[in-house]
């Protein structure tokens, strides 16, 4: 199938490549006022269809694998929950912290375009061996595991150390006059994105589990299609090399910009003397050993990392939400609707924002900039949290009995506690001791003698012991549900075997999932306005020789999101509502830090700046460069 979909692929790029070039040459296509390269005529270049491609096998093969990389872990590798989870998200950290490499190689060394080409072997490599791992007949238990997390590893590098880099890459096809057209290059390229996470979380767990191989569940199918996936993404990728405008690196421009923060705070300190002047910006300390040109750039990329410090809250908040839905929706079937619902109505607001919504802002003249986006998406998605703490809190409260209010999961409906009541009653001749789980509930007399209520987690209670006399007894009471008050009656049959009756005395509460989804829609909107904004202003607000830097910075904030739940999760558990509320309070707090930071900034020319930067390289008087802002310095 992957290969398949490659040849289609490739078929209709060089199509679409023959009926333009017949249209308008390559590098050739003139107007009124300026030349360019463009799809059909248009301001888009040829070489952005590949980009596009790419990026959407690329996300097919990565969100495919992590679709089904948690019951892989379970079912396959045999490992408990916590192990599952602790090795999940720690996967999903350092997919999100290894851009930070991508970025240094592709703006230090290869540049961007040999980056994403040799990370994307290493991620084809780490498929591979994901693959081969999940494959019964290879190896023990150890090897399994061994392969699993060698190619868990490749794969991480891969995928984070090209994400900064085609972003960027993709956003240098454009020149910088071209900015509507490079801003609906990130719209576009968001949509292939979620389009690729849409329809692999699809097809991926079908694979694995319509497919039968080895025995047991196809595992190593449901990884190789997303290898073969990469594969096609790899292909195409290079398949426009001819089209692609590359900007070639600039050195160890990385370490160029540390070793200059360090000697300007080593100057400022040097020079604390009050007969010492001041300059406008402290980084204006390091004017005497480094160039006017790279202490500008130096200032751009701080300014906008400044910038990102409150955004991880964003990505908490969003990561927050979808473990408690998971921990709601304790059915696969439903899970995986809610799975599809994200990545859904993003493919749906994308045309409706560019197409819809912000035209017509545009035509009420509001300047509405990428830095109000960000601010509003912030806004949209707390108010979803606090939304969805009303919901939670509301169905807690939903029922007026000493015993509480629980909700259950059943069809269409969610659960909302973890526990049930029960009792027992004991008509038998002789006392009884019971154990369900790993508790023992309780002595039970006999002659009808009756227990006090008691609460277990909700679970499937198929191996109660009952001890009579010198004899234990096993009864499947089968599955006690959320929030249900149950009693089981001891009866004797005629064989002698110990026999109850299970009656549901108060049945368990229950809500509409569908409850649920305005605030799925609130949150999607925010993210489309969020995550497409952050990807154009970061790119444009980045000097020439430090775009995937700035892409790394922006990816470092879900990183640190991930990181922000994790431990908020582990060093305060609350209840589900009360996490809500919490984290939809601090996301609004933080977002109006984030306006007022966003007031003070003034977006820039990156090769204005430079431009400016070199017509005054004579002093180091003259090597204090500012850059605007509203009476701030970041």
């Amino acid at each position: 199938m992957g290969f398949s979909l490659s040849l289609q692929v490739l078929s209709l790029l060089h199509a679409v490549g023959w009926h333009c070039k017949n249209v308008v040459e390559p590098h050739k296509f003139e107007d009124k006022n300026e030349g360019w390269t463009g799809i059909c005529g248009t301001h888009y270049p040829l070489s952005i269809a590949f980009i596009v491609v790419n990026e959407f096998c690329e996300r097919f093969s990565y969100y495919g694998m992590k679709a089904v990389l948690s019951l892989y872990f379970l079912y396959f590798l045999h490992w408990d929950e916590t192990t599952s989870t602790s090795v999940y998200h720690a996967f999903s950290s350092l997919c999100y912290f290894s851009p930070v490499i991508g970025a240094f190689i592709a703006d230090s060394w290869l540049g961007k375009y040999k980056t994403i080409i040799y990370l994307s072997i290493v991620y084809v490599i780490g498929h591979v061996i994901k693959s081969v791992g999940a494959i019964t007949s290879v190896g023990n238990h150890i090897a399994h595991v061994i392969l699993s997390m060698t190619g868990l590893s490749l794969i991480a590098l891969g995928t984070g150390g090209i994400k900064p880099c085609v972003a960027a890459f993709g956003g240098d096809q454009f020149e910088e006059k071209h900015v509507q057209e490079r801003n609906k290059f990130f719209s576009v390229f968001y949509l292939a994105i979620n389009a690729g996470s849409l329809i692999s979380t699809i097809l991926t767990p079908v694979l694995r589990g319509g497919v039968q191989c080895f025995g047991g569940d196809c595992y190593a199918l449901a990884f190789g299609v997303p290898a073969a996936l990469m594969i096609v993404a790899l292909v195409v990728f290079i398949s426009g090399n001819r089209l692609y405008k590359k900007t070639p690196p600039q050195g160890n421009i990385l370490l160029e910009v540390c070793k200059c923060i360090v000697f300007a705070l080593r100057n400022r300190i040097r020079n604390r003397s009050p007969e010492i002047p001041k300059r406008e910006h402290w980084l204006d300390w390091a004017s005497e050993k480094y160039s006017n040109q790279l202490i500008t750039e130096v200032k751009m990329v701080t300014r906008v990392l400044f910038l990102f410090i409150p955004l991880p809250m964003f990505w908490a908040l969003f990561e927050q939400q979808v473990m408690n839905t998971n921990r709601q929706i304790n059915n696969f079937l439903l899970s995986l609707i809610f799975q599809f619902l994200n990545p859904l109505l993003i493919l749906v607001f994308i045309p409706v924002f560019d197409f819809g919504l912000y035209p017509l802002v545009n035509l009420c003249r509001l300047n509405f900039t990428i830095w109000k986006h960000l601010s509003v998406c912030g806004f949209l998605v707390s108010n979803f949290n606090f939304k969805t703490g009303d919901v939670d809190e509301a169905l807690f409260n939903c029922f007026q009995s000493s015993i509480g209010c629980f909700f259950l999961l059943y069809s269409f409906f969610v659960m909302m506690k973890s526990s049930f009541f029960y009792r027992f009653i004991n008509t038998l001749e002789w006392d009884v001791s019971i154990t369900l789980g790993e508790e023992e509930f309780t002595t039970v007399n006999k002659s009808y003698g009756v227990s006090d209520y008691r609460t277990l987690p909700r679970g499937r209670y198929n191996n109660a012991k009952f001890q009579m006399k010198a004899e234990v007894s096993t009864l499947k009471l089968g599955l006690l549900d959320f929030g249900a008050s149950y009693t089981v009656v001891l009866t004797q049959a005629s064989t002698e075997e110990l026999q109850a009756w299970k009656i549901e005395d108060i049945p368990a509460n229950n809500v509409h999932i569908s409850w649920q989804i305005p605030q799925y829609l609130l949150m999607s909107a925010g993210e489309v306005m969020f995550s497409i904004s952050g990807l154009a202003f970061s790119y444009s607000q980045a000097p020439v020789s430090m775009k995937s830097v700035l892409q790394a910075g922006w990816l470092l904030t879900v990183a640190f999101g991930n990181m922000i739940v994790l431990i908020v999760a582990q060093s305060a558990p609350l209840v589900q509502w009360a996490e809500f509320i919490l984290f939809a309070m601090l996301l609004f707090i933080v977002f109006v830090i984030f306006s007022i930071m966003g007031y003070f900034y003034i977006s820039t020319d990156p090769e204005e700046l430079a431009d400016k930067g070199n017509e005054h390289e004579t002093s180091s008087n003259k090597n204090m460069i500012g850059l605007v802002t509203r009476k701030t310095k970041l």
